[in-house]
Formats: C-alpha cells, structure tokens, sequence
C-alpha cells in the first residue's frame, strides 16, 4: 500500500515523464497560460516548474503570489504574476513551452526556478548546464536585457520531504545530487552577473519541521514558499524604480 501511495504522489512531480502516468490524488495544475492582471506599476514573468506554480497549495500561497503580496507592502505594486509552469517539467520542456507562448515585450523583472525534475529522471547535468543558461539568457531578455531584474532560486531538497524519506531513494544521494544541479546554476548564475537565491539548506529544515510541507507530503507548504518569499522580497524591491 505504501508503494502504491508513493507512486501517486510522485506523479505531481513527475507529471510527463513517461507515457503511462499514475493517476494524481488531485488535479495537476497548470498556470501557463495565467496572464498578468490587476492594476500595478510594474510586472511579474515567472518560469519553473511546480515549486512556481505552488502544487498542492491555494495560488495566494504560492512563492509569486507570496512575493507580490510582500513586493506591494512595500509600497511596489505588481500584478499578477505571468507564470510559465508546470508541474514535471524538466528544463528542456520549459523552454518548449516558452517558445509556445510567443511572449512580446518584456518583464519588470523575472524569475526562474527549474532543475528538480532533470536530477529526478536522471538527465546528465551537462544537458541541464547547457539548457538552464539558455533559459537563463532568454530570462535576461524578457527583463529588457537588464540582469539586475533576473532572480533566479535555488533548486530545494525533496529528499528531505516525508515522500523523498520513504521514496526508496537514498536522501544523502537526493541531497547530493540536488548540490549538484545547485552548484552548476550558481555557477552559471553568478558568471552572468545575475541574482542567486540559496533557499536549499532551508528546504532540509522539512526533515523535522512538517509545516514547512504541503498535504500531499512532497511539496513545499504556504510557510516554507513564504520564506523563499521574504528571502526575494527586498532584493526585487530594490531594482523596482
């Protein structure tokens, strides 16, 4: 029975990875084709996976919602977030959809989170280097070719979950690898003079805090993305003149 469970909840994860899928215990979301709206002064374009569209979470405890909440007590206000997300995607399958969506004009500023799924499948890192810096430049370009505007999170720990515990998969080796994927997109990161969010040695503090993990056991809850948040919150604010 708890094989059987596991599996239906990695589909969130892994939702695309192969052609026969477990079946979800609840919908899968899909927030691309969310547009921005609202009234602001500024405007939001966030690329991931599903730790951007906030699985198993309300989309106002999600970490761009979460974050614009913050942005406007600060007296920025945003609107609603341009979200390009979904869950199981891997960096390959960001870009495609990107191309997809045929984006004009640009962004006030923008973030990008993506790589869980590429350690999860087992993709080669030099693929995820070479992919996430391309996606890294086009996040450049939707910022108006300005880096200071680009934010860019690190990938958390899923092994340190109640799901990633009880996977079957050795959680050193998850964390390890996970380091791994981190310490290429830092690097790549940081050499384009862009922003790096490090919220990974947060995301372990699940192993003994479950409030910091939503109900399905895997993703992250409203109170951890609220960290990840507050950790963006008054870097954003300062490029948002």
């Amino acid at each position: 029975m708890k094989i059987l469970l596991s599996a239906i909840l990695f589909s969130f994860l892994t939702s695309g990875c192969t052609k026969q899928q477990p079946m979800p215990i609840e919908p899968v979301i899909d927030r691309t084709t969310a547009s921005p709206n609202g009234e602001g002064n500024f405007t939001y374009l966030a690329l991931g996976d599903s730790y951007t569209i906030g699985q198993s979470v309300k989309q106002a405890e999600s970490f761009p919602y979460q974050l614009q909440s913050l942005l406007k007590a600060k007296s920025k206000s945003v609107t609603n977030p341009k979200i390009i997300a979904v869950t199981g995607w891997t960096t390959d399958e960001l870009q495609s959809a990107i191309k997809k969506e045929n984006l004009t004009g640009t962004y006030s500023f923008v973030t990008l989170l993506i790589g869980v799924n590429n350690q999860y499948r087992g993709y080669p890192i030099n693929t995820y280097k070479k992919e996430f810096a391309e996606l890294l430049q086009t996040a450049i370009t939707f910022a108006g070719g300005d880096k200071s505007k680009v934010f860019v999170v690190s990938i958390p720990d899923w092994g340190a979950t109640p799901f990633g515990r009880n996977s079957g998969r050795d959680p050193q080796t998850i964390a390890a690898e996970i380091d791994s994927f981190n310490a290429a997109n830092q690097e790549i990161t940081l050499a384009a003079g862009v922003n790096y969010t490090n919220i990974t040695p947060a995301s372990r503090k699940a192993t003994t805090d479950i409030a910091l993990v939503a109900d399905d056991g895997l993703h992250p809850s409203g109170k951890m993305y609220a960290e990840w948040a507050e950790a963006l919150s008054a870097k954003v604010a300062n490029v948002l003149e």
